[in-house]
Order: structure tokens, then C-alpha cells, then sequence
């Protein structure tokens, strides 16, 4: 029995607000259960100086938790320093965005997406790159729109689920109690195509098998399919 009661394929409750904040070109609010993460999108005339005249677009991503985002309070980042942690999720968060992105169709430009964590339970990473593609299309639609492109960037839908072996049973998305007692946890990363960007998994105290990996895949695809549902709903809407 999962702590949620949930059924091992039935994800948590997914909404996604767009247009929280008033100055982004993009942004929106993701809930995954009592996961919260504000994503913003943020367009940039000028590229890294290793892409300077070269045609071609970039999308970065920045990332953070507030301090009360968990049950006890952490120190801001601004003041410790960005963990290896943070490091490591803004790389993901950032190469798994640009995969369904046209960078010659974007044109010399980048958009940042800042995803701030308001309130962990588990799959903070996973919902920032879910939300993060939202912030993202509404950012380029805003380019269509003053014809600042010629035809749209975005080759498709990024989104991304956390699946694990818990109490010896694979489930998709662990919320906390079950990410920090998981024996399995694994990240999957797909477009809306069912394409994998990345898949993240390791044993965390017990080793797994291909069968079970296949199970996680199964249900991360199902899960996914959710999501990338909630994201055009999101944007359509």
C-alpha cells in the first residue's frame, strides 16, 4: 500500500496555472500534489558568448528551492552557495528543454526558465522541466505573435515523471515518503512523442532487473502522457 493510497500506475493531482506573474514573457505555477513550483520564462536578445553569431538559439534554466519549501528551514543558496544539487538539476532541467526546440528556428536568442520550488513533496525536478516547458511555449508564442520568428520552434511536448520500486512494488510518481525509501528511483524524461531525453535510475538499496526497469518505463510513459495532457490544456486554455 503506497502512503498516499494511490493505485502503483495512478499519478498525483496535476494543475497547472499560466500567467501567475505579470512581467514574464512566460510563466505558470505547477502543482503535482503538494509538489509547487513556480515557473518562469524570460527571453534574451543576446546568446552565450560561445554561440555569439551563430544563428542559433539557446534555452537555459535556473533553479531553486525557497527556504520553507521543506519541513525545516534551509539557508537561501544566495547565501551558502548553489549546492552540486542545484547544479546538476539546472543542467537537466536546461538540456532536457532545449530537446524539443528547433535552436535555427529560435533564432540567435535565449530564454532562461527560472523554476523556484514553493513547496517540496518529492519530484521537484520533474515538475520544473513539466512546467518549465509551459513557461517555455508561452514565451514563444509571444515571439510568433510580433513576428519575431518565422515558423515556430517547438518540435514537441517535454515532460518528465519520477517512477521507483517501493516496498518491492514499481509505482510512478514518488512523493516524499516513498522518494526517501524508495529502492528503486528513477527519473524519466520523454517528449510528447513518447521519445526518451534522459533517464536517470539508480538502486538505492536494492539492485533492480530489466524486467522491472521495463515496468518503470511502462508506467512513466502512462504518467507522461498525463502530463503532456495538462500541458495543452494549460496553453489552450
Amino acid at each position: 500500500m503506497r502512503p498516499s493510497g494511490r493505485d502503483v500506475n495512478q499519478m498525483r493531482e496535476i494543475s497547472i496555472e499560466t500567467g501567475v506573474t505579470r512581467h514574464a514573457e512566460g510563466s505558470c505555477l505547477i502543482k503535482c500534489g503538494d509538489t509547487h513550483v513556480l515557473c518562469t520564462a524570460s527571453i534574451d536578445p543576446r546568446v552565450p558568448p560561445f554561440l555569439k553569431n551563430s544563428g542559433l538559439g539557446w534555452v537555459t534554466a535556473e533553479y531553486g528551492m525557497l527556504p520553507r519549501a521543506t519541513h525545516s528551514r534551509m539557508n537561501r543558496e544566495a547565501k551558502r552557495g548553489q549546492s552540486g544539487r542545484t547544479q546538476e538539476i539546472q543542467r537537466l532541467i536546461g538540456r532536457s528543454l532545449r530537446a524539443g526546440i528547433d535552436r535555427v528556428a529560435l533564432g540567435e536568442r535565449q530564454i532562461v526558465i527560472d523554476c523556484d520550488v514553493i513547496q517540496a513533496d518529492g519530484g521537484t525536478r520533474c515538475a520544473s522541466i513539466t512546467g518549465g516547458w509551459v513557461a517555455l511555449r508561452l514565451a514563444v508564442n509571444k515571439l510568433i505573435k510580433a513576428g519575431d520568428v518565422l515558423s515556430d520552434p517547438m518540435t514537441d511536448h517535454v515532460a518528465a515523471v519520477s517512477c521507483g520500486v517501493y516496498g518491492g512494488q514499481p509505482v510512478v510518481d514518488l512523493d516524499y515518503p516513498e522518494d526517501s525509501e524508495a529502492g528503486t528511483d528513477a527519473n524519466f524524461v520523454m517528449t510528447g512523442r513518447g521519445r526518451l531525453i534522459e533517464v536517470q535510475a539508480s538502486a538505492e538499496g536494492a539492485t533492480f532487473g530489466r524486467e522491472e526497469l521495463t515496468t518503470l518505463m511502462d508506467l512513466a510513459e502512462s504518467g507522461i502522457a498525463e502530463l503532456v495532457s495538462a500541458q495543452k490544456a494549460a496553453v489552450e486554455g
